[in-house]
């Protein structure tokens, strides 16, 4: 018999961070619709995806460093995702919303009509 059909799938290992969604969230984020005119940058945490990018509108940092835009969480309990967007004065995350698909939660996050992941 193959032994490719009798191997197991490894039990116990984290679904995310992968790398195929890491590239899922950087395309998606080519249709934000603000900070346009910079690379934002995704990296994988425990458990999700932290997105980050240089600040040039300068209300969060002065000399337009990097800083933390969102954080996308997944549940594998409850088959979802979770947003979070960085409150900058406490330096707490906050959920923002929870989001059956990778696709949802990167759509509100290109959206962000009340500006509170671009900032």
């Amino acid at each position: 018999m193959n032994a490719a059909v009798l191997r197991q799938p490894d039990i116990g290992l984290p679904a995310h961070p992968n790398e195929l969604d890491r590239r899922r969230i950087e395309r998606a984020l080519g249709s934000r619709k603000r900070y346009r005119y910079v690379s934002p940058i995704v990296s994988g945490v425990t458990g999700g995806y932290l997105v980050e990018s240089p600040c040039c509108s300068r209300n969060i940092d002065a000399e337009g460093g990097v800083i933390d835009v969102a954080l996308l969480h997944h549940d594998a309990a409850g088959a979802s995702w979770k947003l979070f967007r960085k409150d900058h004065k406490t330096g707490a995350w906050e959920l923002h919303g929870v989001h059956q698909r990778l696709a949802s939660a990167t759509d509100v996050l290109n959206a962000d009509p009340e500006r509170v992941f671009w900032q």
